[in-house]
């Protein structure tokens, strides 16, 4: 089989959560500890940090593994979903994994898979350890896909855990309050492991607490070590000076993420980094900050609040959840344009109820549907806002609703993608392959 085949049966022989929502979902690590036991548990031969949370934790297990890079060590990482390409999804210092080690391993696991029936997410963790340990990587950073008690990814024991942040987000899976989604998510501390949240909110840091003191784990609260003292967004990139609680020492740096969310990001990527370096990896605080200013590059990182072209300004974000919504929501209200286009797509499991009311009634609204079956359709998309005094037009697809925002826009426009990973996703592999 070639690549596109290999991937044509990943898709579809294999339960995929991005497809077909909770079916995918499995409530056990069995098979995912079966399929690496298999492989040679090649999770046990490399050094990992775990990052879990409901919004950010792309963001910092992507500043993490830039700092890694630029400070010189062969660093891994593992995200989901992926934009564009299978391959984003599994990196070596920025690089995606190379299609010819997809193809020769699926072969040859072919006859596991066929018999064991993991799922998508379960292969893909596989994959990702396999890959790492054969490549004798020095640190990997390793993203949680949905919650983390259960996740497939948390059959490591990591040298740190790091727990972004807690809101709505598979309530039907995870929990039907924020406490109990915050213990899913603290599933993912080990004994003994230092933990780091990235939450002030003090009722979720006490089920952290809590958790982090059963198992004997240092538990850090990054705001409480670092604030963001100024914030500015300038073009491409955001300037930031942050203070530190304890020495009152100010730190400047720029980032090429453009989100005002990244303000709760980057004090969790430092005191990360400060635990890493406990390790003995040597990250000096110059190379942190001209890593912060080249994620992207560095780590491959895309979709976050990024600008896509400036005349008119288009920006893409994947916020798709009530949290995240609306801080992107705020953002995008404060910047200087004639007028705001939004091209807006959901899927089927997420709640609407609470998420278009967030949406500014002034804009002109495109709604489109992603290419997958979780897909919410775009006409009921569009007649259900209208309740929230949302106006628009529907479209089919993603990139037709998009060129009818680039035609109805001027260049003093602003013109937002968002609404779902999927809507994003789909415009830049649309965008890519007319380029």
């Amino acid at each position: 089989m070639n690549y596109q085949e290999i991937l044509d049966y990943l898709y579809s022989a294999l339960p995929m959560f991005h497809r077909v929502g909770p079916a995918a979902y499995n409530r056990s690590l069995d098979k995912t500890l079966e399929l690496l036991e298999v492989l040679g548990n090649p999770h046990k031969r490399i050094k990992t940090v775990h990052i879990a949370g409901t919004n950010g934790k792309g963001s910092v297990s992507s500043l993490l593994a830039a700092a890694l890079t630029h400070a010189g060590y062969k660093t891994g990482l593992y995200t989901s979903p992926h934009l564009v390409d299978f391959r984003e999804r599994i990196r070596i210092n920025g690089e995606p994994i190379p299609k010819d080690f997809i193809v020769s391993w699926v072969t040859q696991m072919r006859p596991v898979l066929d018999e064991l029936k993991p799922s998508f997410f379960e292969t893909t963790v596989g994959l990702c350890f396999d890959y790492f340990a054969q490549q004798k990587i020095d640190i990997a950073i390793i993203e949680t896909g949905l919650g983390g008690r259960i996740d497939s990814t948390n059959v490591i024991t990591p040298l740190l855990c790091v727990i972004t942040n807690i809101s709505w987000d598979h309530a039907d899976l995870l929990g039907d309050t924020l406490q109990k989604i915050a213990a899913e998510k603290a599933g993912i501390i080990k004994n003994g492991v230092p933990v780091i949240s990235g939450t002030r909110d003090s009722e979720i840091l006490s089920v952290f607490t809590t958790f982090a003191a059963a198992l004997n784990s240092e538990f850090i609260v990054a705001p409480h070590i670092w604030k963001v003292s100024e914030y500015n967004w300038e073009g491409q990139s955001a300037q930031l000076e942050l203070t530190h609680y304890a020495t009152k020492r100010k730190l400047k740096l720029s980032s090429d993420l453009l989100g005002a969310y990244q303000k709760e990001n980057i004090p969790t990527a430092l005191c990360a980094l400060e635990q890493i370096r406990k390790y003995g990896f040597l990250i000096p605080e110059s190379v942190i900050v001209e890593a912060f200013s080249q994620v992207g590059k560095l780590s491959g990182l895309r979709g976050r609040m990024e600008m896509l072209q400036t005349e008119p300004i288009v920006i893409a974000d994947t916020a798709h959840n009530e949290a995240g919504v609306r801080s992107v929501i705020q953002q995008i209200q404060h910047l200087s344009c004639s007028h705001l286009h939004i091209v807006w797509g959901m899927v089927g499991d997420k709640d609407r109820s609470k998420i278009l009311p967030l949406l500014p009634s002034y804009a002109t609204y495109y709604f489109v549907q992603p290419d997958l079956p979780r897909a919410f359709p775009s006409a009921d998309l569009c007649a259900e806002a209208i309740q929230f005094g949302l106006n628009g037009k529907s479209y089919t697809s993603v990139h037709e609703g998009y060129l009818a925002a680039l035609a109805q826009a001027s260049p003093q426009d602003l013109i937002y993608i968002g609404g779902s990973t999927f809507v994003v996703g789909e415009l830049l592999q649309k965008i890519g392959d007319n380029s």
